[in-house]
């Protein structure tokens, strides 16, 4: 078994695999421990796996697997994951911008006792308008909703101890919240600066349109983790702001009904009483589901509720 694996997705990268399967060979070499490189074919259109087949006699750690089509880099991400095998996994891009003379540096601070720890590229090499500006303002708004202060969230390289993610269940553009989902179960987390280099081949695969996709994917992160546990509190919280609206609107009416105002049945404020009265009922009715739910699934995934960190 691989002490170390290192997981890259690539789509439409074949020209820079080459280049870069060195680069990760003559970095983990000097770091001494064995390793495997694992490359992730998301569903390439050029002739990226057929260059990874190529390399596999000349790179025996070298492995590969080509998925039906283009899922994603967080489900391509996933299916390294399940194959990886030691106890620490090394995620980066496949496009050479990120710098496999890193990886040792990572795996040190990893040794300090933290469970992941993710790459700062403090001096990205990327378009600002297009690119650095997007990703600052979101690397905030994660920060400030998830309570997880790191600089780049969305960094591929990143290294994990496997009990970590190994029961992180992964999907839309998830892979960039991973150490703010993995705080769910109490990791510690480390950031580090990177290098972070010009793309030599190749053009990039991301563009402005992904901001929507990662802010659908932040509201839910943020959901899950402040409210998985207990969904009764947020429509709890809820269901009694809209009880408290009635009560005010039910003074409202008996007031403008008593002092001749307005009757109760032509006053509008009447109908917003009823209407949040029913609000107010089914946001109880929807915790209790939700209270159920969160019941039922512990009990049939067979999946702990908490994580145990050391023992003797």
């Amino acid at each position: 078994m691989k002490e170390i694996s290192i997981v890259i997705p690539v789509y439409n990268e074949e020209k820079n695999i080459p280049v870069l399967i060195e680069a990760v060979r003559a970095a983990m070499d000097k770091y001494g421990k064995s390793y495997a490189c694992i490359f992730i074919d998301d569903g390439s259109s050029d002739k990226t796996f057929e260059v990874i087949k190529g390399l596999k006699k000349a790179y025996p750690f070298l492995k590969g697997i080509k998925l039906k089509m283009n899922f994603g880099q967080t489900h391509a991400i996933v299916a390294g994951f399940d194959i990886a095998e030691g106890d620490v996994i090394i995620t980066m891009d496949g496009d050479l911008q990120n710098d496999p003379d890193d990886i040792p540096r990572l795996l040190a601070k990893l040794d300090e006792g933290y469970d992941i720890v993710s790459g700062w590229r403090d001096k990205r090499k990327d378009p600002f308008l297009m690119r650095k500006l997007p990703s600052s303002m979101a690397n905030w708004i994660i920060s400030q909703m998830t309570g997880i202060k790191l600089h780049d969230f969305g960094c591929t390289l990143k290294a994990y101890k496997k009990g970590v993610v190994k029961n992180i269940k992964l999907y839309g553009e998830m892979h960039r919240f991973i150490p703010a989902i993995a705080s769910y179960m109490g990791t510690r987390v480390a950031e580090i600066r990177v290098k972070h280099h010009n793309r030599r081949y190749g053009v990039s695969k991301y563009g402005i349109s992904r901001i929507t996709k990662v802010l659908l994917d932040l509201i839910a992160v943020k959901l899950f983790l402040s409210y998985s546990r207990n969904p009764m509190r947020l429509f709890g919280a809820v269901a009694l702001g809209c009880f408290f609206l009635g009560f005010l609107c039910a003074i409202s009416t008996t007031i403008a009904k008593l002092t001749g105002q307005l009757p109760v049945t032509g006053n509008p404020v009447f109908f917003l009483m009823i209407l949040m009265g029913i609000i107010g009922v089914q946001c109880i009715l929807m915790g209790m589901l939700g209270e159920m739910n969160v019941r039922i699934y512990h009990e049939f995934s067979n999946r702990p509720i908490y994580v145990i960190d050391e023992a003797i």
